[in-house]
């Protein structure tokens, strides 16, 4: 039988990709030249793949882990588009030495994963889990063995339920419970993990679960919304001061979520609304992180809540900032919109997509990592997402052919190599994401990962964009940037 890496070598060999600027086949088994169009990266660059924990663990109620917001969410009926849940997902708690085999090899350096806070910490606060933490060990071990650097996120969205129960976000002492958390689990992983992210998309996960409610906890309302920001905001700080110094060596950050904003049209209600959301969505986050304060549009809501400290705790210095980007929003004003009359408006003509109908432009991410360099002090960034959602067919010949999220992944690394070029700090790139997974409320009905899990079989099948990925990080990492 062929061992794991001869099979994906002769999916390499055997994938036929006529339509993109992909590697010949004699070109796959060593020193694959640069496809045509993109950009030689530095050779530190670091390339890698992300997940989160309740989209791909399973083992809800293994290992002493207890109900996530999440879990309560996603069983719901109505709450999920297809009625799945993550009780399953990936199986990736049984089947992490698979996984981390297929990650090296395809090549990857780096991994950013999360851990389940209720996984961790079952009931939020209090004693830590050992069985918890000893699968994070397990999991890191492994990566480390194969010579993936791994990259952990403590706060991936799912809170534990028994802290959604004593107010969950709305409650300032969450920023206490999450210090001593992610306390807990830098004492016992910083030893081998450095860079660690505080919070992944806090401002989505407050205006999705705490604004509109289309995502745990069901939250909806300005107010629920402004109370939810601010006390991620924060978490983030009070994290950092808690974990750092631990160990040496590590690395301390948080990930966010960033985007263009640009009006449906020139009325200048519709001008005046694309700059509210920009608020909402970008600045709420990076103002007070590297400027102390927030917006100035929305800094009288949040005035009752900030206490004396509270800015100066938010803004800890970071040693780098994740930036997940899928593309540009296009805002229209509506006066029934909670997020300051603001809501998403009609694409410009001609506009591609993916399947979820999100626009496509990765010259956004050259202005968001611009927008970083000039406004913000140009921090070290990775780019910790960045995918395409689209309908894949059945596997043929061991290869699932996904030429769109393929473009897709060019373009972007294309845009990485522009924003370098023009002096932004960006040190990596992780695609969103290794896996098809749990796609939070669109269930398993929508596929993100560059290699195809059957969730019926939970077989594996590398896509054409992970074997594009694979040829060229090994090529790239071959030859030094000019």
């Amino acid at each position: 039988m062929l061992r794991r890496r001869d099979l994906l070598l002769s999916a390499l060999a055997a994938a036929s990709l006529p339509a993109l600027p992909l590697m010949a086949r004699a070109q796959t088994a060593a020193a694959p030249l640069l496809p045509a169009g993109t950009p030689r990266l530095p050779a530190e660059f670091v390339w890698g793949a992300s997940t989160s924990a309740y989209q791909i663990e399973g083992a809800v109620a293994e290992g002493g882990r207890k109900p996530s917001i999440w879990d309560v969410f996603s069983h719901t009926p109505g709450r999920i588009a297809d009625g799945t849940t993550g009780d399953v997902a990936c199986d990736h708690y049984h089947r992490y030495p698979d996984d981390v085999a297929l990650m090296g090899d395809l090549g990857l350096q780096g991994y950013r994963f999360s851990l389940a806070w209720p996984r961790v910490m079952p009931d939020g606060t209090g004693p830590v889990n050992a069985a918890g933490l000893d699968f994070y060990d397990r999991l890191v071990d492994s990566l480390l063995a194969r010579g993936i650097q791994p990259m952990a996120c403590l706060y991936h969205w799912d809170l534990p339920q028994a802290l959604q129960e004593r107010g969950g976000w709305h409650n300032r002492d969450i920023a206490l419970w999450f210090a001593d958390y992610a306390r807990a689990a830098v004492q016992r992983l910083g030893d081998r993990v450095k860079p660690w992210a505080m919070l992944n998309e806090p401002s989505v996960h407050a205006i999705f679960g705490h604004g509109f409610g289309n995502h745990a906890p069901g939250l909806t309302g300005w107010d629920s919304y402004v109370k939810a920001q601010h006390h991620l905001n924060l978490a983030q700080g009070t994290g950092i001061a808690a974990v750092t110094g631990l160990h040496p060596g590590l690395k301390l950050g948080t990930v966010l979520s960033l985007q263009p904003i640009f009006p449906a049209s020139q009325d200048p209600a519709d001008i005046a609304a694309a700059a509210r959301f920009d608020a909402c969505w970008n600045t709420i986050n990076l103002d007070p992180l590297f400027h102390g304060r927030y917006p100035e549009l929305f800094a009288e809501a949040f005035a009752p809540l900030v206490k004396p400290g509270d800015l100066e705790t938010i803004r800890a210095p970071i040693d780098f900032l994740g930036v997940n980007y899928y593309g540009p929003s296009y805002i229209k004003h509506e006066p029934n919109a909670f997020l300051g009359q603001a809501s998403w408006g009609a694409l410009p003509p001609d506009t591609p997509t993916t399947l979820l109908g999100w626009p496509i432009s990765a010259q956004g991410m050259v202005d968001v990592l611009a927008r970083l360099r000039d406004t913000y002090g140009n921090p070290p960034v990775f780019i910790t997402e960045n995918g395409a959602c689209y309908e894949d067919p059945a596997p043929v010949d061991g290869v699932v052919a996904d030429p769109a999220r393929t473009e897709y992944l060019r373009a972007h690394l294309v845009a990485a190599g522009e924003a370098i070029a023009q002096g932004c700090a960006l040190k990596g790139y992780y695609v969103w994401s290794l896996l098809d997974n749990f796609e939070w409320a669109e269930g398993e009905r929508r596929r993100f990962g560059v290699v195809r899990v059957d969730f019926a079989s939970q077989q594996r099948t590398p896509k054409q964009s992970a074997l594009y990925l694979s040829s060229l990080m090994k090529a790239q990492r071959g030859r030094a940037a000019p």
